[in-house]
């Protein structure tokens, strides 16, 4: 995923299905200055990690 998508994803009001290492999950956070996004997976928002955007996928 590029981060102007992700960034896209993360400002919207609706849910989009995106996965990291099949895992479905939320995007809390971009930055895309460094590349990162800052996720949880959808069943434990208490979760929460920095991931390179690269390794996102839209379903």
């Amino acid at each position: 995923m590029d981060a102007k998508r992700a960034q896209e994803i993360a400002s919207s009001p609706g849910m989009a299905t995106v996965t990291y290492n099949g895992e479905n999950i939320y995007i809390e956070h971009v930055d895309q200055s460094n590349g990162l996004a800052t996720i949880h997976p959808l069943d434990n928002p208490n979760s929460k990690q920095s991931v390179s955007i690269e390794s996102l996928e839209e379903q």
